[in-house]
């Protein structure tokens, strides 16, 4: 008998078995006992999201703590307010359903919680977005290229302004506006704005192959084809800076530096000195041959040079002089230190000249002077070559 008193009561609604009061109608066609009843779904589902959202993180982090990244615990870190919120969302739509609230109410109830959840969406990806910008500009690959890192926060904005879009339009179709034309309009106007901003667009895809291709870095000392030498100063999204020799600021735009030839001095692992030596002809074979093995012998006892390839060769008979060539290497990447060492190398080559009993040529020629009174063939010559008539 009392089995059947209890499943009497549970096929019972709810405002059969409310008093009196609570049965009288609120705002907007609900009754007391409803409002009451959504307002402790509502602190219900809130205390119950705030749980399951700590619960889920726990977890979360627990399993996270075994991986070797720290991208997942920044993620649960960051998503616990939306999951929250998206938890609260469910638990209050799932709380309205014994409320039996009145169709129009109900209506307005489920449009409120699906731009909650809408909004826990947006919320979310936003945060997601901040967090993957943050951890790929801390990474160890992005900390050594600056440009890079620029890329990184300007594809982290341009994500979240379309999401925002997105989450507008979507919000837009959902209050009944036409978004189709809207969606027209605003294909029309991409497309126009592409054809406006095609170089601003073509020098922000070279920063990005700069940064990661990476020809150079900020502080590389390069050589751009014909156009400068000098240190890179910044590398921008639009363009490059370069501060040259004669302390000037040379602006090369990113699309178009792309595409030229650059040459880096900082990575190279040492320095070429290459020179030609021009003895006078007047050098005997002796005396060539003392004076290349005393210019391999200053190279080979310098502790800074490459031994692996020291080239020191007589090159050919110039025109005004017997020309040495000579090309070694310096074990170093300090341009000013290469200096000081080729000043050795090359006092050490006088040094081996001097004592050879020879020395260094300069470009000569010889002007051989004829006298015509000498020369009666030149006078014939001269004689038998027409003149033209003047008038």
């Amino acid at each position: 008998m009392a089995a059947a008193k209890r499943s009497i009561v549970r096929a019972m609604s709810l405002a059969e078995l409310m008093p009196e009061p609570l049965l009288l109608m609120g705002p907007w066609g609900v009754a007391v006992w409803q409002w009451i009843g959504l307002t402790v779904a509502i602190v219900l589902a809130w205390m119950i999201g705030r749980l399951g959202a700590w619960l889920f993180t726990w977890l979360g982090t627990k399993i996270a703590a075994r991986t070797s990244t720290n991208l997942d615990d920044e993620l649960l870190a960051k998503l616990r307010s939306p999951l929250r919120l998206l938890a609260s969302i469910g638990l209050i739509r799932f709380g309205s359903f014994p409320l039996e609230l009145p169709p129009n109410a109900e209506s307005f109830l489920y449009q409120i919680l699906l731009a909650m959840f809408a909004f826990a969406l947006v919320w979310g990806a936003l945060r997601s977005i901040d967090v993957m910008s943050t951890h790929l500009s801390r990474a160890p690959w992005a900390m050594e290229r600056p440009s890079t890192r620029s890329v990184i926060a300007l594809i982290g904005r341009v994500a979240k302004v379309l999401v925002i879009v997105i989450a507008g339009i979507g919000f837009l179709s959902g209050i009944g506006l036409p978004v189709a034309s809207l969606l027209a309009g605003l294909g029309i106007g991409g497309i126009a704005l592409a054809f406006g901003a095609q170089k601003t667009v073509e020098n922000l895809f070279g920063a990005v192959a700069i940064g990661v291709d990476r020809p150079f870095r900020e502080g590389d000392f390069v050589k751009v084809e014909d156009q400068a030498l000098g240190t890179v100063e910044a590398v921008g999204l639009r363009s490059t800076r370069i501060r040259t020799l004669d302390r000037t600021i040379v602006t090369l735009p990113n699309g178009r530096l792309s595409d030229m030839r650059l040459e880096t001095y900082t990575v190279r692992d040492r320095i070429r000195l290459f020179t030609v030596l021009n003895l006078v002809y007047d050098t005997t074979a002796a005396q060539m041959r003392e004076v290349l093995a005393g210019l391999e012998n200053v190279l080979r006892k310098h502790p800074a040079i490459w031994q692996e390839e020291v080239t020191v060769r007589f090159m050919q008979l110039g025109q005004s002089s017997l020309d040495i060539e000579v090309m070694v290497w310096f074990v170093t990447t300090d341009f000013n230190q290469f200096r000081v060492m080729r000043q050795d190398v090359l006092l050490g080559f006088l040094e081996v000249v001097e004592k050879a009993g020879t020395a260094f040529a300069y470009p000569t020629r010889t002007v051989h002077m004829v006298d015509a009174t000498t020369r009666p063939d030149v006078d014939r010559k001269a004689a038998k070559t027409p003149t033209r008539a003047r008038p």
